[in-house]
C-alpha cells in the first residue's frame, strides 16, 4: 500500500506544479518512464532521489512516502473495562470459575482509537466524551495519552462518575455485558463543538447507548441525527457502530439515523435487528437472504457508502453501487484464542485505517478481519492490535476459513 500512496501523492503534487512527466523526468535525470512506474505504483525511487523530489514540491520525505495524513475522530461512550474469562455460563444461581481477570478501556471511542492507534501511529486521531473526576476517567485519560491521541476534546464532569463494564467472557468467546453508564449518559451535542471537528471521517459509537443523543428533535426525529447531518453539511465522512441492547427502538434511534451515515459498521445481529430480520437460522447458521436483504435496506434507507457486517467466519460489505464482497475470516488455532472481547471495534480499526487509505472493498475486509482476529489473541480489547505491517504478514501466516453458506 506505500507504492499505492507514493504513487497518487507524486501525481497529486506534480500536477498541482504544472509539471509533465517529461518535465520532472528531466529536472531528476530519468526517463518519463520511471516518473510513470513511480506514479503507477509499479516501483519506487532509491532513497536517496527522495530529498530531491521533496525539495521540487517544498514537502517533507515523509509526506512523499505516507500523503496527506487524514485526521479521524471518534465520539461516543467511555469506558472502564473489567474483563472476567469464565470456564462456562452457569446456571442461574450456581457457580463458574473465573480463570481470568485484567482492567483495560472500554467502549466504543477508547477501544477503537487505540486499536486505530497501534494499526498507524502517524494518524493524527482525536477524542470526544465524558468522563468523571475520578480514579477511572484519569486511568483512561493515560491509556488515551499513551498512544499520542488527543484527548483535549474529552469533558471531565464533577456530577458524574465515569462509566464502567463487568465483561464476563468464556472460553468460546461468548460474552456477556454489565453496564454502568456513568458520565455516558450525560453527553450529547453540546458537549461536541462541530466547528473543531477537523477531521476526514468521524466515527460514533455505539448507537443505542448515548442517551442525549437519543433525545426526540422534530426536525431529524433524533439529536443524533441532526448532529451527523450538521457534521456531514461540514464535509466529514460519517461512520456508526451499535450496541446490542434489548427493548431498544432499533427503527426511531438506529434506522432513522442512517441516511445520514457514509459507513455502517456492526455485526450480523444489528444489522438484521435493524429491520427486524434474524440473522441466523434456527440451526444456528446464518441466514444469508436476511444478513442481504438488511443490508440493502440500510443502502436503501440512506447509507451514501459502505455497509459492513463482521461475523465470527465471514464479513460482508455491500457499496451503494450494489457491488456485494465477501471474505472469510483468518482460521485461528483454537488453542490460541483467549476471547473475542473487543473483536468488533478492533474489526471496525481495521475498516477505518483501510478506508482511510482508499481500500477495494475485498481489501477493507481482508484488513479488517485480520485486525479482529488480532483481539483473540488478548483478554481485553487493545493489548492484542498489531501495526500496519506486522497484520500483513499476519494475513500471510494464517489461512481462511472454507465457507459454505
Amino acid at each position: 500500500m506505500e507504492y499505492k500512496i507514493f504513487g497518487e501523492t507524486l501525481a497529486k503534487l506534480r500536477k498541482k506544479a504544472g509539471l509533465t512527466q517529461q518535465k520532472l523526468a528531466e529536472n531528476l535525470g530519468f526517463s518519463n518512464k520511471t516518473i510513470s512506474k513511480w506514479e503507477n505504483s509499479e516501483t519506487l525511487p532509491e532513497i536517496t532521489v527522495l530529498p530531491k523530489l521533496a525539495s521540487i514540491f517544498g514537502v517533507s520525505v515523509d509526506y512523499l512516502l505516507l500523503g496527506e495524513r487524514k485526521s479521524i475522530a471518534f465520539a461516543g461512550d467511555i469506558l472502564v473495562d473489567k474483563v472476567n474469562v469464565i470456564d462456562y455460563f452457569p446456571q442461574m444461581g450456581t457457580l463458574a470459575h473465573i480463570v481470568g481477570c485484567e482492567q483495560s478501556v472500554g467502549g466504543c471511542v477508547p477501544c477503537t482509537a487505540v486499536n486505530l492507534a497501534k494499526i498507524d501511529r502517524a494518524i493524527p486521531i482525536s477524542v470526544w466524551g465524558c468522563i468523571g473526576d475520578d480514579e477511572g476517567g484519569r486511568y483512561v485519560s493515560a491509556v488515551l495519552k499513551q498512544y499520542n491521541i488527543n484527548t483535549s476534546p474529552i469533558t471531565v464532569l464533577s456530577n458524574s462518575s465515569t462509566g464502567f463494564c463487568e465483561v464476563m467472557a468464556d472460553l468460546k468467546g461468548d460474552k456477556t455485558f454489565f453496564y454502568s453508564k456513568g458520565a455516558n449518559s450525560l453527553f450529547g451535542p453540546e458537549h461536541i463543538d462541530i466547528t473543531q471537528l477537523q477531521c476526514n471521517i468521524l466515527h460514533v459509537g455505539y448507537l443505542l447507548l448515548l442517551d442525549k443523543f437519543e433525545e426526540p428533535d422534530e426536525v431529524y426525529g433524533t439529536k443524533m441525527a441532526r448532529f451527523l447531518h450538521n457534521a456531514q453539511k461540514k464535509g466529514i465522512k460519517v461512520s456508526v457502530d451499535i450496541a446490542n441492547k434489548n427493548k431498544a427502538d432499533w427503527s426511531r434511534d438506529v434506522v432513522s439515523v442512517l441516511k445520514y451515515v457514509n459507513y455502517f459498521i456492526c455485526n450480523e445481529s444489528q444489522c438484521c435487528s435493524c429491520f427486524n430480520l434474524k440473522a441466523k437460522n434456527p440451526d444456528g447458521t446464518l441466514n444469508m437472504f436476511n444478513i442481504k436483504s438488511a443490508m440493502n435496506k440500510a443502502i436503501k434507507v440512506g447509507v451514501r457508502d459502505k455497509v459492513i457486517v463482521h461475523t465470527r467466519d465471514v464479513s460482508f460489505c455491500l457499496s451503494s453501487g450494489g457491488e456485494f464482497t465477501m471474505v472469510p475470516s483468518l482460521d485461528i488455532p483454537n488453542e490460541k484464542i483467549k476471547n473475542s472481547t473487543g473483536a468488533g471495534d478492533a474489526f471496525a480499526a481495521g475498516c477505518l485505517y483501510a478506508i482511510n487509505n482508499n481500500f477495494t472493498d475485498k481489501e477493507i475486509l481482508e484488513f479488517a478481519s485480520c485486525a479482529g482476529a488480532c483481539n483473540l489473541f488478548s483478554e481485553n480489547s487493545i493489548d492484542g492490535m498489531k501495526n500496519k505491517k506486522q497484520l500483513s504478514q499476519m494475513m500471510k501466516e494464517y489461512k481462511r476459513k472454507s465457507i459454505k453458506l
